[in-house]
């Protein structure tokens, strides 16, 4: 080979190197036909890389990074078409997109999360009654299908299992399935009946990224009782309602029992919850 040609080869090493790639890696894609030697030296038998061909390689590993199986790309390559290319790339990116929602919204419920425990051990004892401002919050829900105040915690199980195979079907992050709520409508929880009317997560706006059933609860004023057994709701509610009147508060929307935390380290025959019963409230003019 004279030494004009040999300036515009490179070996299997020289090209390995130059583009920081594995030998091995190199020898799949000749393999595979993806990227193959396109010179032999007839004295020597060795293949050689001409420089040119880096190109080509860039844009294997181009699509490596954008997580495409080696049989896509090959497909890709092999039929020369633009448009196929184009309309796979598309496809990629609304994927990352997706993925990127799907980090946040998990992002989102990690904070959530710490802040739920740090309020956890922050809050006041279990039975405490007092008047907080509470930021605006949006919830994805389904409808309650059994009244689990009368038919007790099985009900309740039932129902967060609902909650989420629906979330299972709206491909919603997993992580986001733990910041629980239940609510009551207004006027039943006035007159002293607890009927359950929705399950759902707490979470963002970016919840509408995940479909309809999304509800904005405002912010302002709540009267909130703090609880550590869910058997213990019916009677906290109560009292809530009893501390809205003898305080002459107006209630101004649906009660909401929120599991702040749910710390199952010990017994893992029932939840263990801290709750925050919640009603929003507004004061009554002289």
């Amino acid at each position: 080979m004279d030494h004009e040609k040999r300036a515009h080869l490179l070996s299997i090493g020289e090209m390995a190197e130059a583009n920081r790639v594995s030998i091995a890696t190199l020898r799949l894609y000749d393999r595979m036909g993806l990227l193959q030697p396109s010179y032999r030296d007839e004295e020597t038998n060795y293949r050689y890389y001409d420089i040119r061909q880096t190109s080509r390689l860039d844009i294997i590993r181009y699509m490596r990074n954008l997580n495409m199986s080696l049989t896509d790309i090959q497909t890709l390559l092999e039929k020369e078409d633009i448009m196929l290319i184009e309309q796979k790339l598309i496809e990629k990116n609304n994927q990352i997109h997706q993925q990127m929602r799907d980090l946040k919204a998990m992002h989102e419920a990690v904070e959530r999360t710490i802040q739920s425990i740090e309020r956890y051990r922050k809050s006041p004892v279990s039975g405490t009654i007092s008047l907080e401002f509470i930021d605006q919050r949006h919830i994805l829900y389904i409808p309650c299908a059994e009244n689990f105040y009368e038919q007790g915690i099985v009900a309740y199980e039932k129902a967060v299992l609902a909650l989420r195979r629906e979330l299972m079907g709206r491909n919603l992050p997993q992580l986001l399935s733990y910041s629980l709520g239940t609510s009551v409508k207004q006027d039943d929880f006035a007159r002293g009946a607890l009927i359950a009317d929705k399950i759902f997560i707490f979470g963002d706006k970016h919840l509408r990224d995940y479909g309809d059933s999304i509800e904005v609860i405002e912010s302002g004023m709540f009267a909130c009782a703090y609880l550590d057994d869910f058997d213990e709701e019916a009677e906290g509610a109560e009292r809530l309602l009893a501390y809205c009147r003898a305080n002459h508060y107006i209630l101004n929307g649906d009660y909401i029992c929120e599991e702040m935390t749910e710390l199952n380290l010990f017994d893992n025959k029932k939840r263990n919850m801290f709750l925050r019963l919640q009603v929003p409230v507004i004061f009554a003019k002289n």
